[in-house]
């Protein structure tokens, strides 16, 4: 007869074995946690959203990491509810990772009865519905455990192997194949010319396949657009779709205003984003998108000063923003920084937010992030250039690929070519001994 410290041990052991969010190594610190808590949040729980399940697992781990160990257990049971939903059946594999998630969470809870119940229940449901092979998942746990890394931006070659494979034994699954090409997407994020010709024709397959994807709608839109097509009545057409559609960040809303930006007008786009906050006054989401066309037309679309009526209201709106995103606006706090500076009297005040920032605790990316946009500030605002060099090099010194440290690395390339700076022999070496991430 096997002793109680030998049952425990084998509980874990299975509990170990088991493939959900507690076993797949997901433990980013507590500000990440925070931060893609917002994300989901606005993402929304608006019924036929095909990853309301995923969402909710996700949203039950993190409250469990959290310390809300009460949120956890309802969000991993409207989980499966959403499921059921879903998948219009009781049971099925896409309850494997749910079972897992209610089994830990009972185990670091205490209740070790309803841990081994929830095992059996997984158990039960690998035997009826068993993978293709012993070296393989099941389809359904490929794609949650993809969809679950992206949201960590992990290890991208992982993250496409997992959808491949999730594709690959279930090809009629479209929301898997949209995330899947939306991933190897954002691999070019911050590319001018857009996509490489075999992702973009992923795209537009993916966009025949989920006409009603709005989020791909737009992205895709805005690809087209890089490659030199004329988009301006089919965004304005998008457009009237995405207002039209319940609030949230997967119906499109940053990517069709990055395009009314880029190729249509930026006055168009504020007006865009107000008229959706007009008509959902309530919407967090809408308060941001409003404060960040307000901020590209102030920072990088006036010619001469803009008006100040148009900086108070994007300065209190930001201000409302960073209250409604208190674990996610380092952004938001920066920009509004470089709004007070474009400001008639608020000079002092950016660079009074600027010192705030420079004295926080923050990880190396967001230092990157913020020694960058300081740089440029010094730079434009303040023509402080040797100050502004100091900066650049400071985010290009911390080993860590970004478009913040290739953006600094390059304005000190330049100051260095144009050899008019007194530092420019400084730049060069720094540069000759720069260490690459």
């Amino acid at each position: 007869m096997m002793s109680a410290a030998q049952i425990q041990t084998s509980l874990v052991s299975k509990l170990e074995a088991l493939q959900c969010h507690f076993t797949w190594d997901l433990d980013p610190n507590k500000t990440k946690l925070l931060r893609l808590r917002d994300k989901l949040v606005d993402i929304g729980t608006e019924e036929g959203n095909s990853w309301l399940g995923h969402i909710y697992n996700l949203r039950g781990f993190i409250q469990y990491k959290l310390g809300f160990t009460n949120e956890a257990q309802s969000f991993f049971n409207k989980a499966a509810e959403a499921f059921r939903q879903m998948r219009k059946a009781d049971d099925g594999p896409w309850l494997v990772v749910n079972y897992g998630n209610l089994a830990w969470l009972h185990h670091h809870l205490g209740d070790q009865a309803e841990s081994e119940a929830y095992l059996s229940k997984v158990e039960a449901l690998m035997k009826k519905y068993p993978s293709p092979s012993q070296d393989e998942l099941h389809a359904e746990i490929y794609a949650e455990k993809a969809w679950t890394l992206m949201q960590f931006k992990t290890d991208r070659e992982l993250v496409a192997d997992y959808f491949q494979k999730a594709i690959r034994m279930q090809p009629d699954m479209v929301e898997w194949n949209t995330s899947h090409v939306i991933w190897l997407a954002s691999a070019f994020k911050h590319s001018n010319t857009g996509l490489e010709a075999d992702v973009l024709e992923k795209m537009r397959v993916a966009k025949e396949q989920d006409p009603e994807n709005l989020y791909l709608a737009a992205y895709y839109l805005e690809q087209l657009a890089k490659k030199g097509e004329r988009v301006e009545d089919e965004a304005r057409e998008l457009a009237r779709r995405v207002l039209r559609s319940p609030v949230s960040s997967y119906n499109g809303w940053k990517a069709i205003l990055r395009v009314y930006r880029n190729y249509v007008s930026v006055d168009e786009a504020i007006d865009l984003a107000e008229e959706a906050l007009e008509n959902h006054p309530d919407e967090r989401y809408l308060k941001r998108c409003v404060a960040l066309t307000l901020k590209w037309k102030i920072i990088f679309f006036s010619h001469s000063r803009p008006k100040q009526t148009m900086i108070d209201r994007a300065i209190s709106l930001h201000e409302e923003v960073i209250s409604l995103y208190p674990h996610s606006s380092l952004v938001k706090k920066v920009d509004l920084a470089n709004i007070y500076a474009k400001s008639n009297h608020g000079q002092a005040k950016a660079e009074q937010m600027y010192q705030e920032l420079l004295k926080m605790d923050l990880e190396p990316a967001e230092k990157q992030l913020l020694y960058n946009h300081y740089a440029r500030y010094l730079h434009y605002e303040r023509q402080d250039y040797n100050k502004s060099i100091k900066y650049h090099m400071k985010a290009a010194e911390i080993p860590q690929q970004s478009y913040f440290r290739g953006n600094s690395i390059k304005a000190l390339e330049k100051i260095k070519n144009k050899r008019r700076n007194p530092m420019w022999r400084e730049i060069e070496m720094f540069l000759e001994n720069l260490q690459e991430p």
